[in-house]
């Protein structure tokens, strides 16, 4: 990445930062403070990825940093699944919608912002190398 255009490595540290600084921030805040099932409503298996977020995260973020396409990959693959997991959450057990969940319409953006970007941001990360 060190010849792609600064706004491609200012996206890359944006999208990083949000992983670490909010995802697992708030993942690692719920298991300090309620363990692996932070929510009492939610089932063990949903409880237990939104834990798995605390690791994830950031080394989603991390690889992403390295300039590795894996890195985005997986970005990609949390957001897509994080989103379904809370959209889950939100209509299937809640039974809320998205204009009662800022956090869930922000997640929405930010995943939908991401995933778009992608494929503009895999053209300025190497291949790998074999």
């Amino acid at each position: 990445m060190r010849h792609a255009p600064r706004w491609i490595a200012a996206l890359v540290c944006g999208i990083a930062a949000v992983l670490i600084l909010v995802g697992c921030v708030a993942h690692l805040t719920d298991l300090v403070r309620h363990g692996l099932r932070p929510y009492a409503w939610a089932p063990t298996w949903l409880n237990l990825y939104w834990t798995a977020l605390t690791v994830l995260d950031p080394l989603a973020a991390l690889l992403l940093l390295g300039g590795m396409r894996r890195g985005l990959d997986l970005v990609c693959a949390v957001l897509l699944t994080d989103l379904v997991a809370n959209w889950y959450a939100v209509y299937g057990i809640q039974h809320g919608d998205l204009a009662t969940e800022p956090g869930l319409q922000r997640l929405t953006a930010f995943a939908l912002l991401v995933l778009a970007a992608a494929p503009l941001l895999r053209r300025h990360l190497p291949r790998p190398s074999k």
